[in-house]
């Protein structure tokens, strides 16, 4: 299995890109959430910078937030920084990009356009779009590289319709938690914390490190409707938390802090039992035995996204583990 990683990306994740390519990272991924996190591009290109080996790109870009010629350009550009053998697109419906920002999710027809669109580009061809007909007109290297630009695409799918659409594009597939064994190329994004021999998985440090994860299960449950299921007991209780905000307003007190801490409304039901048995708290070989059930259901990558006031300490534990 690969191990790679993920990054809510910060002002500081081109260094910890530098880092992860130390410790044999394969792979970094940057969150492209503009409402909760800086320009992806910008780090990425910053990342590509500092680095010499590991593949770079976003995880995952949301194809509302931008037009296929400033994605093409974008991408372009850090193909000219890093190289096509570093980079990697990744593409998404909105999970966090759109819901933070109060919006549902693409369809995933408008998803599958926009990859068409922006890969034809790429190649230097002639696209309509909106009424228009467009085309890369960079004439030489100073400016962009030499069309045509190949990248190799994922897409972040967790039902029939995504994986169709990864299918018909011919594209890895990105899940989370849960794997999918129907694609050569399966990454599974995941969250936690190493814990320390006797190191209790309530304390202030495992919280911080890992209690984001918990937090988004969490906000994927109510917004979907199963908080009841997840948490017969205490789930109606922490939907209940949320209550007095207006509706339309929800959205950002659930995404406050979102994947980076836990906010001061989810704090009260984020325990160490709840980290443990949700697989976010474990030890070394703990998270090997993790590792390995995810390689036997079809994962043949994870991608590991640290968190907490220490990201260093947390790439370093969970490569440790990982490869000892």
């Amino acid at each position: 299995m690969r191990i790679s990683c993920a990054f809510a990306t910060s002002l500081d994740s081109h260094e910890h890109a530098r880092i992860a390519e130390n410790l044999g990272y394969e792979r970094a991924f940057f969150y492209d959430s503009p409402a909760l996190y800086p320009d992806v591009w910008v780090q990425l290109c910053r990342a590509a910078e500092r680095t010499e080996r590991i593949i770079l790109g976003p995880g995952v870009l949301i194809p509302s937030l931008r037009h296929p010629m400033v994605t093409a350009s974008a991408i372009a550009t850090l193909v000219s920084v890093a190289g096509a053998e570093r980079t990697m697109v990744g593409v998404g419906s909105g999970f966090t990009g759109r819901l933070s920002m109060g919006k549902r999710p693409l369809p995933w027809a408008k998803v599958k356009e926009y990859v068409l669109v922006v890969s034809a580009l790429l190649r230097g061809e002639e696209v309509e779009w909106d009424g228009g007909i467009m085309k890369m007109l960079a004439p030489d290297d100073r400016y962009a590289p030499a069309r045509p630009i190949e990248v190799p695409w994922v897409v972040a799918a967790n039902g029939p319709k995504g994986y169709g659409v990864t299918r018909d594009l011919g594209a890895e597939v990105l899940t989370v938690l849960v794997p999918n064994a129907d694609f050569a190329s399966s990454v599974i994004l995941d969250f936690g914390t190493v814990l320390e021999d006797g190191e209790d998985p309530g304390s202030a440090r495992v919280v911080d490190a890992a209690g984001h994860g918990l937090s988004v299960v969490l906000h994927w449950a109510v917004e979907h409707g199963v908080i009841d299921e997840l948490l017969p007991e205490r789930g109606p209780e922490w939907a209940a938390a949320y209550d007095d905000i207006p509706k339309e307003r929800r959205h950002l007190a659930l995404h406050d802090r979102h994947l980076v801490a836990v906010n001061e409304r989810d704090r009260p039901f984020v325990t160490g039992e709840l980290m443990v048995t949700g697989g976010l708290a474990l030890s070394p070989s703990e998270w090997r035995d993790k590792l390995a059930k995810l390689e036997a259901a079809g994962s043949t990558e994870i991608a590991y996204q640290p968190a907490g006031p220490d990201i260093p300490r947390e790439l370093e534990a969970f490569a440790a583990a990982a490869r000892a």
